[in-house]
């Protein structure tokens, strides 16, 4: 049900007119809806307990670092949010820190997958960090051009610095770093949330395409989140195609 919710508000959104109240409605729907998808797929794989604690730490860890961002402009560099997205805890909004998890748990199991028979803690904080950080090129020309929060100077990327990009690199290896001390990857990568991940890549990659009528975004973020979703996709249909050709499959 929540992915469905999800996929609902996701599509929705391009319906609605720009930075008007019924897409600020819709943020706050698809990221709690992917919180929750996230959520659920971690708790069966991970157990609830372990997961809510995972995800309590991993909101209160990056809602600090976001307070930080805005207060210092460390490490995402200068940016304020405006009053647009509510409720809002220490200046940053509370679905903010619930995106994060959302993402995070699904990047970790795309990077897990695409790493295949390579996969290795540290490759996974890397491939993960990036495969997370990829999702931001989406994000936030998405979140700037509806007016949920603004640069002090604008950059080169629809008006984003890239000190915003090593920011969200740093503190997504540090995000995966915790992930893999708090939900291990010592199993095949979960198919749901890697499915998530995919599903969300080319969602993005569609909507910036067809709907949100910029193919700057569409083909950047797609050229960095599409081939760790495809190499996810790629290991998962080896996997099963040696279960169905091996002589002990049959």
């Amino acid at each position: 049900m929540p992915a469905a919710i999800t996929l609902a508000g996701m599509i929705a959104t391009p319906l609605a007119a720009r930075g008007g109240p019924v897409r600020r409605v819709l943020s706050s729907v698809v990221v709690t809806g992917l919180f929750a998808t996230t959520s659920a797929a971690a708790a069966r794989r991970w157990g609830p307990t372990r997961t809510a604690a995972t995800a309590a730490g991993v909101c209160t860890a990056t809602a600090a670092v976001e307070h930080l961002g805005t207060a210092t402009g460390v490490p995402f560099g200068r940016y304020a949010y405006t009053s647009a997205l509510r409720p809002q805890v220490a200046g940053v909004p509370a679905i903010v820190p619930l995106a994060w998890f959302a993402m995070a748990v699904p990047a970790r199991e795309a990077a897990h997958a695409a790493l295949g028979s390579r996969s290795t803690p540290l490759g996974r904080i890397g491939l993960g960090a990036v495969a997370l950080t990829a999702w931001d090129l989406f994000l936030d020309p998405q979140m700037v051009g509806e007016g949920y929060w603004a640069w002090a100077r604008r950059g080169r990327y629809r008006g984003i610095p890239v000190t915003n990009f090593l920011g969200w690199l740093a503190t997504s290896a540090a995000v995966m770093a915790a992930l893999e001390a708090a939900l291990p990857a010592d199993e095949p990568a979960d198919p749901t949330l890697v499915a998530e991940y995919g599903v969300m890549a080319g969602m993005e990659t569609l909507g910036f395409a067809a709907f949100f009528r910029d193919r700057l975004v569409a083909v950047v973020g797609g050229a960095a989140m599409l081939p760790v979703a495809g190499a996810a996709a790629r290991t998962f249909w080896r996997q099963r195609h040696w279960r169905v050709h091996s002589p002990v499959g049959r």
